[in-house]
């Protein structure tokens, strides 16, 4: 994963000084969503067997005017380089390195049943007082948490699930403090 961080911050980097981020973004983005839909194009991509000339062909085919110059040429030279096989891995990256740049702060709340608008705001709102920047909010469903939520803000989560709670007494009941000593 470092070859594909140093990689999307190469490409982020020089998107920045061409004034060109927004673009490189949506591109990258694009990509991520093709890899991560197609999983026979990742294989192709990290196959030994097939020639890099036969890659660049098809990947060419693929993106030569449906994606701006800069990540066309970024991506021949990954080729060239014979990189190809990290090209999702740096899709994931960049979309990390744009984030940083921008200031973007990532936070997954998970929930049984989903969160109505009411909660979703109240989120939102606990979530800006305690950082700087934008928050980008993204909604998960685990029916296994049975109620409650976990929210995961960069590193650090709170789960207040009933799931974890029953977990955390079933341990409790399980340790016996009064054993007997004979």
């Amino acid at each position: 994963m470092v070859v594909a961080i140093r990689y999307a911050k190469s490409l982020l980097g020089l998107a920045v000084e061409r004034g060109l981020l927004e673009e490189v973004y949506k591109d990258m983005m694009h990509i991520r969503e093709i890899c991560y839909s197609n999983r026979d194009f990742v294989a192709f991509l990290e196959s030994p067997v097939i020639k890099t000339d036969k890659k660049q062909e098809i990947l060419t085919e693929l993106f030569k005017g449906k994606i701006n110059d800069l990540t066309f040429a970024f991506i021949n030279i990954i080729t060239e380089k014979r990189r190809e096989g990290y090209v999702d891995d740096i899709a994931k990256a960049f979309d990390g390195e744009y984030k940083k740049h921008k200031n973007i702060l990532s936070a997954v709340i998970t929930s049984a049943a989903g969160i109505d608008a009411t909660t979703r705001a109240k989120v939102m709102e606990l979530v800006k007082a305690t950082t700087t920047g934008e928050v980008e909010l993204t909604e998960k469903i685990d029916k296994d948490l049975i109620g409650g939520f976990v929210i995961k803000i960069g590193d650090n989560q709170v789960d207040a699930s009933v799931s974890r709670t029953l977990n955390d007494l079933r341990k409790n009941f399980s340790e016996n403090p009064f054993v007997k000593e004979f």
